[in-house]
């Protein structure tokens, strides 16, 4: 365990000292998610009735959460890249803890997942969202926020693992993940879709966090919403994790 532990932290270590030198990355945890909420605060916000929220407060949460989704993007391409340069072969040869690959990168984004958030959050200050909750329930929507995010990125160390090219990855995971996003009530609201979309935005565990979010950080009815996003996380971890796992024992073993 103490193994496992050390080596996760390495990898993670190795994932996020790259980070300074490919600054296109940097720009996607940055100034991506800024351009993505002034567009639809000052674009479309005017045009979108949300029924007792300004629309900054109630995009905010909802466009958080789509972010901290997509991070797992970058799981995605590194695993995929590192296994076709050679390189998960070079790791299976170290005298290390084979789960820390996986563990590692997922952990990392962690991190980068909260300088994401904290982009988002203070960007979102400065156009006029608020917290309407107390500093408890705030807190606690970044632990939902970060345990959302760390889930997913499983989801997307799997696909990075099953494609055959790092640029496979990016289309897939896009596929995958951008209708869930905007099926949901992350920036609308679900009654002002079809009826058949609206079976589907409420139970796509993204409207559940999103909402939780709301109850959290700006005082919406919580409703089952927390908790629910808490199990639909575990949830996804616990499906997820095990088949990239699987997945990366395959791929490593045979190459």
């Amino acid at each position: 365990m103490r193994r496992l532990v050390s080596d996760t932290l390495v990898i993670a270590e190795r994932n996020l000292v790259r980070l300074p030198r490919a600054p296109d990355l940097l720009l996607a945890f940055t100034v991506q998610p800024i351009m993505f909420v002034l567009l639809f605060v000052f674009v479309f916000g005017g045009a979108i009735s949300t029924p007792g929220y300004d629309y900054v407060d109630f995009l905010i949460p909802g466009i958080i959460v789509q972010n901290i989704a997509f991070g797992g993007f970058v799981t995605a391409l590194g695993l995929n890249e590192d296994l076709h340069k050679g390189l998960i072969d070079r790791f299976r040869s170290l005298p290390m803890a084979r789960p820390a690959v996986l563990a590692g990168r997922t952990l990392s984004d962690v991190v980068t997942n909260s300088l994401s958030v904290f982009v988002l959050v203070v960007t979102g200050l400065i156009i006029g969202f608020s917290f309407s909750t107390s500093v408890g329930e705030i807190l606690a929507g970044f632990g939902i926020l970060l345990l959302f995010g760390y889930a997913f990125s499983w989801v997307f160390a799997w696909l990075g693992l099953l494609v055959s090219s790092p640029e496979a990855a990016n289309s897939v995971g896009f596929i995958a993940v951008f209708p869930l996003t905007f099926i949901s009530s992350a920036f609308v609201p679900v009654g002002s879709m079809p009826e058949a979309l609206q079976w589907f935005a409420e139970i796509n565990p993204f409207t559940v966090v999103v909402d939780a979010m709301r109850a959290l950080w700006v005082g919406a009815p919580a409703g089952n919403y927390v908790w629910g996003a808490v199990a639909w996380s575990i949830a996804i971890l616990v499906v997820f994790a095990p088949l990239a796992v699987a997945r990366y024992r395959r791929a490593a073993g045979g190459r």
